[in-house]
């Protein structure tokens, strides 16, 4: 920057305490000076000994002078200055080479050299005339005693310098007074600058190059400095340095890039694999691979990035082309698992059949060998009969014929007994020691198998779980006509848990809209009980979702009447969520997770806590095999842009979800519609099952067959307007309508017919004397309810007019309602939206009392199994997070070869679009974790599910990118650009950046919908960055400046580069961190904001994943 520009961004504080920071120099050489003329006031010895006293002691004197200056230093210099003494002595410890001392010693007279050496007052004279003012338009100081408007001695010329006169003794620690320097003015020596205007010398900084000019004839201009002789004074010679300021001013004064300066007046070209910067007082080896010619002012580290490019471009290959095969793996493994067990198990159950089979079998000839044998003894006993009578009137006392013939009838008996008392064993315990011991399948599989909560393996898991399965099977074939309490019984038996069950019960339930007192529902009234399946039909409009809904408790925005009863008492519908299942309209299923992961990770969050994992298993695997999902239970069920299984057995997972939970009360919109007639008939037998658990299902249907019209028990028919036309069992609907005189016509459906006439399709009989409309009022007179007011006059009408009416739809009661204005429409609008916000925002902090009698597990655990589900998510979606990679990679390649680190600004180019680039493609990339998430999300809290846990787990997983991102992005940036500043300290601010742009990417992903999301993830880093980075003239701008994150992470990138120049470069330093506003102190605090503003933002999005959960 130039010297305009500084004096422009000055201040007076600084400006007028800047030579304080100077005078240390001055003094200390100074003092030194003065202790060698009160010792002998002759000039210095050439002998090695007075040289090395002479500079012993100038150090001494420094180092205790830079105590007297520390206090000042740290109050007016802390912005750019860190740590003193290191800054000291890298701009003025010449302890390495005082060469140019002695030199000067040498040069000038005995004694002379202590009184050309300017005091602070002098040093911060010069700085002060030199910032002070607000516009410079020439180089050299003020006017003062010396050189002023009436006396200009030839010291005052730049390069120049006067003696004190003779007798005069000045106190070099006099800050306030200029001594008068008008003598034997010559040349300034070599390592000293002698500024345009004063008559003193000051020692050039470290890094510097100050030799004698030398008289360019052709142009005039003393060179290397830019400054040319006085005009009419031909013995006027050229002299030393005149001026020490930023680089950009003064760059003639700095060692050149090529080339080093060990000292401030020697200078040395680099040597091939050396490279030496701007002001470099050494010359620094290059890498191993770098390209360092000879003069080199950087190494070439450009082939370390290509190498990196190249190996990270491989890495992303193979990531982008195997990120399936770790998933797909494991996938395979428990998939044989699996087989291995169903197999076992069925093997088991055949070799069962068949050993009853052979027991039947064995039992039947056991029979008939007895039967044959009994009928052989009979005949044998009536051919001997007379024999033996005559044998037992002949025999003899005292003989044993008689017990003889008595024992062997009894061994018969006894092997008689023996063997019935076996055959009964057998058939009571198939499995005792008598039949056959199956041990098929597995060999060491024990007699008496472990319970669920004793299996460990995968393998004794799913044999576990199958086994259950076949016996629910066998059991359902001996039993076909299954009723509740025999499933109940069944259940004993195989060791299925009851559920509690629910009960909901209406009286004149009505729905109102809010804001617009448009009615939804009206006087509802009726009951939907357990183990029963009810079906909500009706036509178009007519609440059949709007009911379910607020049974459910998610009718937002509406003001309901009427009485609502779980379990016959007035209690919250959301104090039993845990056990109530919703299934919705459309198929919110993760598509990039298989059936099976899906089902799995409903059942592990909302089945209870302590419910082993055996037995989880088994529920699930029990669901998918009722839904008929075991062909594609390892499929991905797809996306937009991934195929995955077919839309009717999506549906089925999407009813599945809710049936792993084991609900109570079950509820679905529209389960069957896009499904075929087999498939809607598998659902609803699997339905039905869950029915006969005792599960209270009710379910919206459009238009079912009448094969699956007559598989549910109840039915809710629903006319325009909310109003109930039937409500009872399927067996007695058409008993009643006809009663009413509709006749349901041959092959045709009875709800298809129902509904066409609550839609005004097919006309009424004129001999019914009904009108459509009359049906809902029909039907509350049928049942006693009380009839509204103002559907009183429907119970009267004319048959002419029922007839008319019905075909046309009837008289429209609210076509003669009056019209309102533009004005109160939108005003009814706006009412309307505010109460819906209103309502959203009392369900979404609603907290009712668990009467569910089901403790789930806790955030804890339900955060283990986001973690692991967001795991598999972020793998299978390796291919964009390669992507992603990619395009950071060719960002750091553009941005580390076009926005070369600039040594006047210390970079701040090169980090403006490194702030802009990485912040843009972070916050994109980072918008994908909750943008296509959200109804998954909002349907999961709804039914209990933490959202802490799934925020949690979705931002612990994005840390991933957080870390890896910088490394990928740095890898080209940091080798194409070669800053100053290490590698580490870079990677440290990215790192911060990232983490803060994610957390606000996080909030426009939750607030906002997908495509003003990414607009505002645009927009926000390049206005804010633009912001940051405008000059100071507008208090407001500055005030939103300093809260903007680009700021921030500018200021961090700036310092941490600005850290590394020393020596010559303090004033460029000072100067440049002065006009942005940066404090080389605040590099910690700028981190810490950052990462403070990621977490700001982070707690902001999760309430607003709270307040914008949608019911």
């Amino acid at each position: 920057m130039g010297r305009e520009k500084l004096v422009v961004v000055s201040n007076s504080r600084r400006s007028a305490s800047l030579p304080l920071f100077l005078s240390v120099v001055v003094l200390c050489l100074s003092r030194c000076v003065t202790c060698a003329e009160d010792d002998g006031g002759g000039g210095i010895s050439s002998s090695p000994a007075s040289n090395q006293l002479f500079t012993q002691l100038i150090y001494k004197s420094m180092y205790n002078f830079t105590s007297i200056f520390r206090a000042d230093i740290q109050k007016n210099f802390d912005f750019c200055i860190q740590d003193i003494d290191a800054d000291w002595n890298g701009a003025f410890n010449f302890s390495s080479d005082t060469r140019f001392l002695s030199a000067c010693a040498k040069k000038l007279k005995a004694g002379d050299v202590m009184r050309r050496i300017c005091t602070a007052a002098e040093v911060k004279f010069y700085f002060k005339s030199y910032f002070g003012s607000r516009k410079r338009s020439s180089n050299y100081a003020s006017p003062n005693n010396n050189c002023n408007l009436t006396s200009w001695i030839p010291g005052c010329e730049p390069g120049w310098s006067c003696s004190i006169g003779e007798g005069q003794k000045t106190d070099i620690k006099n800050s306030k007074d200029m001594p008068s320097r008008t003598g034997e003015c010559g040349p300034c020596c070599e390592g000293f600058f002698c500024p345009h205007g004063l008559t003193c010398m000051i020692p050039c900084p470290l890094g510097s190059y100050c030799p004698t000019a030398t008289l360019n004839k052709d142009t005039g201009i003393c060179e290397p400095y830019k400054y040319q002789l006085p005009p009419g004074n031909p013995d006027h010679t050229c002299g030393g340095a005149d001026v020490w300021a930023d680089v950009s001013s003064s760059n003639e004064m700095f060692c050149s890039a090529g080339s080093y300066c060990p000292s401030t007046v020697q200078k040395i070209s680099c040597s091939k694999g050396h490279f030496c910067r701007t002001g470099s007082t050494s010359q620094q080896s290059c890498f191993q691979f770098a390209k360092c010619d000879q003069r080199s002012s950087n190494q070439n580290i450009t082939a370390y990035g290509l190498l990196l490019f190249l190996g990270l471009g491989v890495l992303l290959v193979i990531i982008y082309n195997c990120s399936d095969q770790v998933l797909s793996t494991r996938e395979r493994r428990q998939a044989k698992s699996r087989e291995k067990a169903v197999r076992s198990v069925r093997e088991t159950a055949q070799a069962r059949e068949k050993w009853k089979s052979a027991r039947d079998v064995a039992k039947k000839h056991a029979i008939g060998l007895q039967t044959q044998l009994s009928r052989t003894f009979s005949r044998r006993k009536s051919m001997k009969g007379p024999e033996m009578l005559r044998g037992l009137s002949q025999a003899k006392a005292g003989t044993d014929a008689v017990p003889e013939q008595s024992n062997s009838k009894g061994k018969k008996d006894k092997e008689k007994s023996n063997l019935t008392k076996m055959l009964q064993e057998i058939e009571d315990d198939p499995e005792g020691h008598l039949g056959f011991n199956l041990e098929i399948g597995d060999k060491n599989l024990k007699k008496n198998a472990p319970r669920g909560k004793q299996l460990h393996t995968q393998s004794q898991i799913f044999k576990f779980a199958y086994n259950q399965i076949e016996k629910e099977k066998a059991m359902q074939e001996q039993n076909k006509n299954l009723t509740f309490s025999g499933v109940i019984s069944m259940a004993t038996d195989i060791d299925i848990r009851k559920r509690p069950t629910i009960e909901v019960a209406f009286k004149d339930l009505t729905l109102t809209l809010k804001g617009k007192h448009k009615r939804l529902l009206r006087c509802v009234t009726g009951k939907i009980s357990p183990g029963r399946v009810s079906a909500v039909m009706g036509p178009s409009g007519a609440g059949k979702t709007t009911f379910l809904s607020a049974l459910a408790g998610k009718a937002t925005g509406c003001t309901m009447g009427g009485t609502v009863l779980i379990n016959g008492k007035v209690e919250s519908i959301h104090s039993y969520k845990k056990i109530i299942g919703f299934v919705p309209q459309d198929d919110i299923v993760h598509g990039n997770l298989t059936v099976e992961e899906n089902l799995w990770f409903s059942a592990r969050c909302r089945l209870a806590a302590d419910i082993s994992k055996p037995e989880k298993v088994l529920v699930v695997e029990r669901v998918i095999e009722s839904l008929g999902l075991q062909p594609v239970r390892d499929s991905l069920v797809g996306t937009v842009e991934r195929r995955g299984i077919s839309g009717g057995q999506r549906k089925r997972v999407n009813v599945g979800l809710e049936m792993v939970m084991e609900p109570s009360l079950l509820i679905l919109d529209e389960p069957t519609s896009g499904l075929d007639s087999s498939s809607s008939q598998l659902l609803l037998r699997a339905l039905r099952r869950e029915a006969l658990e005792g599960v209270n299902i009710s379910m919206v249907v459009h238009q079912p067959s009448y094969t699956l019209y007559k598989m549910f028990d109840d039915l809710i028919l629903l006319a325009k307007g909310g109003l109930t036309v039937y409500h009872g069992s399927v067996k007695k609907v058409e008993e009643y309508f006809t009663g009413l005189g509709i006749i349901v016509p041959e092959r045709v459906n009875p709800p298809d017919h129902y509904i066409d006439i609550l839609e005004g399709i097919v006309k009424l009989n004129i001999s019914s004397g009904l009108n459509y409309k009359q049906l809902p009022v029909r039907w509350m007179l049928h049942n006693g309810y009380p009839v509204p007011p103002d559907m009183l006059k429907l119970i009267d009408s004319v048959p002419s007019q029922a007839g008319e009416n019905s075909a046309h739809g009837g008289h429209n009661s609210e076509a003669g309602t009056e019209e309102h204005s533009f004005a109160g429409d939108m005003w009814e609008d706006v009412k309307c939206k505010v109460e819906l916000k209103k309502d959203i925002m009392h369900h979404n902090f609603l907290k009712s009392k668990d009467l569910s009698d089901r403790v789930t597990p806790g955030v804890l655990q339900q955060y283990k199994y986001f973690l692991g589900r967001v795991s598999k998510q972020r793998l299978r979606e390796a291919r964009i997070q390669a992507v992603d990679y990619l395009i950071l990679l060719l960002a750091g390649v553009c941005l580390g070869t076009l926005a070369k680190v600039s040594d006047e600004t210390f970079g701040a180019l090169g980090y403006t679009y490194t702030v802009i680039a990485v912040s843009l493609l972070c916050m994109i990339a980072a918008l994908r974790s909750f943008s296509l998430d959200k109804l998954h999300h909002w349907r999961e809290s709804f039914s209990g599910i933490s959202s802490l846990a799934y925020f949690m787990a979705k931002d612990t997983i994005d840390h991933f990118n957080t870390i890896i991102k910088p490394l990928v992005y740095l890898s080209m940036f940091y080798f194409f650009n070669n800053p100053r500043s290490s590698f580490g300290d870079n990677y440290v601010v990215l790192l911060c950046l990232v983490y803060c742009v994610t957390g606000i990417a996080y909030v426009f992903a939750i607030y906002f919908e997908p495509g003003p999301a990414q607009l505002w993830s645009v927009l926000l880093p390049v206005v804010l960055t633009l912001i940051a980075t405008r000059d100071k003239q507008d208090d407001f701008v500055d005030l939103i400046a300093k809260v903007c994150y680009p700021k921030w992470a500018l200021e961090a990138f700036v310092v941490s580069n600005a850290k590394k120049y020393s020596g010559v470069w303090l004033i460029t330093r000072c100067g440049s961190l002065m006009a942005n506003g940066y404090n080389v102190n605040k590099w910690g605090l700028c981190l810490i904001y950052l990462i403070l503003t990621g977490i700001i933002s982070r707690t902001i999005a999760f309430i607003c994943l709270i307040l914008t959960r949608k019911k």
